[in-house]
């Protein structure tokens, strides 16, 4: 039986999903829109803005190894290696597809770099009091701490933290995760969000893993 010769190239494709046929390189960031939690909640309120998405989570693709994956940083599990599927499985949906959205920086030369330090990570919990240097990381903390400038600058910027929704409140999830901790909520400490680093002009948009119907 004749077989077909696998090719492996230096990127990969989003699965069944295609995204429009665009390729996906291991470093390009991934923000996702994530299924309704508590969690996802509160930062959906504090964050959000007045963009068109509401990104609670990003992660770095990482392509063309034994599969496709996703490094991340969730609170199941802290810095992880997520199959690519299992990543586009826990987005929200719009019209059956997931609320993905690939971003790539403009300058990729210290990308490499950039994973490499990333996968040091691995193994690290989920840091729930989201606060710089303690040995624990969030979503977008994982990204800053592994994007670097060629001097060791992050390259994304760190801003004082918000974690109140739009009318000033304090949403009760952090109230009580907080209390659960023992902590002080760190309202205006420098920190991250998914929401403001998919803002960020040294990243360009590759493509959306879903289409918006026509509806009247």
């Amino acid at each position: 039986m004749l077989k077909l010769p696998l090719y492996i190239g230096i990127t990969c494709t989003m699965l069944a999903y295609a995204c429009n046929k665009q390729s996906l390189r291991t470093g390009d960031l991934l923000f996702q829109v994530g299924q309704e939690s508590a969690m996802g909640g509160a930062i959906t309120a504090a964050t959000g803005g007045k963009s068109e998405l509401k990104f609670t989570h990003v992660g770095i693709a990482i392509c063309c190894e034994k599969a496709d994956s996703v490094l991340e940083a969730t609170s199941n599990g802290g810095v992880r290696m997520t199959a690519l599927q299992e990543f586009l499985n826990k987005s929200a949906r719009m019209d059956g597809q997931p609320l993905v959205v690939a971003k790539r920086l403009k300058d990729t030369a210290g990308v490499a770099s950039a994973v490499a330090r990333a996968r040091t990570f691995l193994g690290q919990p989920y840091d729930y009091s989201f606060r710089p240097d303690n040995g624990k990381l969030y979503c977008s903390e994982l990204v800053w701490e592994s994007y670097l400038a060629p001097d060791g600058r992050r390259i994304f910027p760190a801003r004082p933290m918000n974690f109140r929704a739009a009318d000033g409140s304090m949403p009760p999830f952090w109230n009580e995760l907080f209390a659960k901790l023992g902590e002080e909520i760190p309202e205006g400490v420098p920190g991250t969000n998914p929401n403001d680093m998919a803002q960020d002009p040294q990243l360009r948009e590759l493509f959306r893993c879903f289409r918006r119907s026509a509806r009247p």
